[in-house]
Parts: structure tokens; sequence; C-alpha cells
């Protein structure tokens, strides 16, 4: 296998982004790195390397163990890479995800009352 791949096309490839152009995004912005050093999104990749990877939803640590130029469904692309991130990442992803409040209602609960309604707009109009 004597075959060239980007950074950003193999992560969109093993569907770490929804697109190629937020993996391209993420290499610009420093969001993945190899050896603790930033990855431009044309370096080329080769198996046994292992980047950090941060995308909206989580911290990823993975090795590559293959090379996969075209995008396949994902019960086939997680053969082409294995996720080494530690637990405590993954404990700390899960904890402050659900810590904070953004003063969104949850779905499917409805509208609010017209009592909930004046609860709601009291309580912004004393946090301004």
């Amino acid at each position: 296998m004597d075959e060239k791949l980007r950074i950003d096309k193999y992560l969109w490839a093993i569907r770490l982004f929804k697109t190629r152009s937020q993996a391209g995004d993420a290499c610009d912005k420093g969001k993945v790195k190899l050896l603790g050093n930033n990855v431009k999104s044309a370096k080329t990749v080769n198996v046994g390397d292992e980047y950090d990877v941060k995308t909206e939803a989580r911290r990823w640590v993975i090795r590559v163990t293959g090379l996969l130029p075209k995008r396949v469904a994902y019960s086939e692309a997680i053969k082409f890479y294995e996720d080494i991130t530690p637990p405590e990442a993954l404990d700390k992803v899960t904890f402050n995800a659900p810590s904070f409040h953004t003063g969104k209602r949850q779905s499917k609960i409805g509208r609010p009352t017209k009592q909930q309604r004046r609860d709601l707009d009291e309580y912004l109009e004393n946090e301004n």
C-alpha cells in the first residue's frame, strides 16, 4: 500500500467529522495534534500514527490502523482506527456536558404555561 492520504480526508472518512471542510478547519485551528504538535490539513497519514483530535462532542486519541481513502459506513470505518482515549477524558466530557444551564427548555415537554412564561421572563429580567 503505497498511497498517500491527507489527514483531513482521513478524519472525514473515519467519520470523526461530518464534512471534509470541518476536518480541515479543525487542523487549521490546532485541534488536531501529532506528538503534541499541530498538524496541517495536508499532512500525510501513516499507519501507526497517534493523533489527538478535539471535535465538538469530545476529545479523541486515535491510532491509525489502516488508510481509508473514501467515506464508508460507520461499522466499516471503525476498523481503520483504534480509539485509545484515556478513560479520565471520557468521564470529564460526560461530567461537564450537563453541568451548565443554558436556559433552553427540554425537548418534547410542550410550550410553557402562562405561569411558567411569567416566571421565565422574571428570571431572565433579573439576570440582566
